[in-house]
């Protein structure tokens, strides 16, 4: 299913990009599952399915940590954040991979000139550990993490000083992310959005309420420049 606004037939790739990380590029969630899974075998209880955690990972880690310890204080379990962050940098780049079409869809953009970037709330210090991981170092012209800021999404200012960093008005780049706040900062930030629903969402999400300008169900349907929403 594609196109909440449908592109017009010889429209070309957007001037910029900017991407949400964890479940628009990235499909993390197999490091997320190794990580509670060592957290609760420390604790002495045995490892958890995957369908639970997957639907938080775009929620953060104190989101991940409730899927994984449901019956612990949340209190308590703010306690293990810092736990969980240094356990998931141990197991950064094992288990998980770009989502399948996202590496054509980036050879893509930057065939036709078209810088992109990421905005994650992952603390940056994680993200940038991430990008020789995937060989992404010099490809990716901007990275605004959770923690690069005084703010982080659904703020708008982590998309519009990503945009100016790439030296693109707002406007004119376009933002993909797989979360209600993604989609949120993008208009706060007068930016077109695309909803990635090939992403991470709870069974109550309902991304059509999110009002973005495109609902794209594979990265691959974005390789060709016609299914991006047009910029203003």
């Amino acid at each position: 299913m594609s196109a909440a606004a449908p592109a017009l037939s010889g429209a070309a790739y957007p001037q910029a990009v900017l991407f949400d990380l964890d479940g628009t590029l990235l499909d993390s969630a197999p490091d997320m599952l190794a990580v509670a899974n060592r957290m609760r075998a420390d604790r002495g209880l045995p490892p958890m399915p995957m369908a639970p955690l997957r639907a938080q990972v775009s929620k953060g880690s104190r989101a991940m940590l409730g899927a994984a310890f449901p019956d612990v204080d949340p209190v308590q379990r703010d306690g293990w954040v810092q736990e969980f962050l240094d356990l998931y940098e141990a197991e950064l780049g094992l288990h998980g991979a770009p989502f399948d079409g996202v590496e054509a869809m980036l050879a893509a953009l930057e065939a036709a000139g078209s810088p992109w970037g990421i905005v994650t709330n992952k603390p940056e210090y994680l993200a940038r550990k991430l990008m020789p991981l995937l060989g992404w170092e010099t490809r990716c012209a901007v990275l605004i993490g959770g923690d690069t800021l005084s703010v982080r999404k659904p703020d708008p200012l982590p998309l519009t000083t990503a945009a100016h960093r790439i030296g693109v008005e707002p406007a004119h780049c376009i933002y993909v992310g797989d979360d209600e706040r993604d989609i949120v900062a993008a208009r706060a930030a007068g930016m077109p959005s695309v909803v990635a629903l090939w992403g991470y969402r709870l069974d109550h999400d309902d991304p059509l309420a999110w009002q973005g300008d495109a609902m794209i169900e594979s990265p691959s349907e974005l390789i060709g420049a016609g299914a991006w929403p047009a910029t203003r």
